[in-house]
């Protein structure tokens, strides 16, 4: 639990410092204060990368470096230091008097985010449900992370030689790399989906929404038991192809998520009350798999203001005994459901 946090030149703060209690913290302020970039940096010093952007964008425009400081309950301490130079931006993370160059599965810290992005989780792009898998895979293993960052890379140098019309012999260690991260991910994007369902229609029925039955597939082209072999043998057939395109056309980079709500797609049938419960019951069954092992922090940004009372009430219930950061431009909607707990803290435009 974090008790402390001191912001320097990351984006609209100068310099700035928070206290925290370890309940439920609402973070109060106009449109366009910072309150977003305050739960974006508690998300960069658990995790080590950004939801919104390149690391070049945290930096408080005119200035050269970035700096994070946080302190838990235990008084621990954790750094993140940014510094911009012509050509990229680099970071480095202190966590007590160890320097890192990136967090490992060992220090990443568990946090569970709810923003307004989320909302188009159910009918959005399949990117947003991909983006969704691949947490709740960080939760259940959280070396993951490696997989899906080499995974990138290797897809980018593919792609490059796609682009580059490059001679078919240069594909084939790229190709073998991609298809056996691409099992990885997708066997534990499949785990993920296996829990999904163990909860999801109980949890539905639990916040109040009415279902017969509730289920999630993962959408490929290709077996999940089989799916480094199929996707190999995809690149080698279809390098033509992707070369006309200039991008790999297959792969968990394409791959989906569907939730079928008594028999029928949610993509196209369900109300907006409904695809509003289902997130709910997502993020709660997210909840619950980072709490499998550690206590996670919960981030909330301004998802109070798009939900109706009975949903913000079926929420708050869910997080008592986590410490929460909750953003708002009317604390009187977030604080009404914690009983006048919650801790207050002001942000003004910066």
């Amino acid at each position: 639990m974090i008790a402390s946090l001191r912001l320097q030149n990351f984006r609209s703060y100068k310099d700035a410092s928070f206290e925290f209690t370890s309940g439920v913290n609402i973070i109060v302020g106009p449109n366009g204060s910072g309150k977003t970039n305050l739960l974006e940096a508690l998300l960069y010093l658990a995790r080590g990368n950004s939801y919104r952007g390149r690391d070049s964008l945290l930096i408080k425009q005119g200035a050269a470096w970035a700096r994070l400081d946080c302190v838990n309950y235990k008084n621990e301490t954790r750094t993140v230091k940014l510094k911009a130079d012509a050509e990229n931006t680099t970071k480095e993370f202190v966590i007590g008097d160890v320097v890192k160059k990136r967090l490992t599965a060992v220090t990443v810290l568990p946090v569970v985010l709810f923003e307004p992005n989320h909302l188009q989780l159910v009918s959005g792009d399949p990117a947003l449900r991909r983006w969704f898998l691949d947490d709740l895979a960080l939760h259940i293993l959280p070396s993951s992370k490696v997989t899906l960052r080499a995974y990138a890379r290797a897809l980018a140098q593919r792609n490059a030689l796609l682009k580059q019309q490059a001679p078919p012999e240069r594909f084939f260690v790229w190709d073998v790399r991609l298809a056996e991260l691409a099992g990885d991910i997708v066997r534990l994007r499949a785990e993920a989906i296996k829990r999904i369902n163990k909860r999801l229609l109980t949890i539905y029925r639990e916040l109040g929404g009415q279902a017969k039955a509730l289920q999630t597939n993962y959408e490929t082209k290709f077996s999940v038991e089989r799916y480094s072999e199929q996707l190999m043998k995809y690149l080698h057939e279809q390098q033509d192809t992707d070369k006309q395109r200039g991008f790999t056309g297959q792969g968990p980079h394409r791959d989906d998520m569907s939730i079928l709500f008594d028999g029928v797609d949610a993509r196209s049938r369900v109300s907006r009350g409904e695809a509003r419960t289902l997130l709910l019951a997502l993020k709660i069954i997210e909840m619950e798999l980072a709490s499998a092992e550690a206590q996670p922090t919960l981030l909330l940004d301004d998802v109070f203001s798009e939900l109706d009372g009975k949903r913000r009430k079926a929420l708050a219930e869910r997080l008592k005994g986590y410490q929460t950061f909750i953003t708002t431009t009317d604390a009187d909607v977030a604080i009404e459901n914690f009983q006048k707990t919650a801790t207050i803290i002001p942000v003004t435009t910066s």
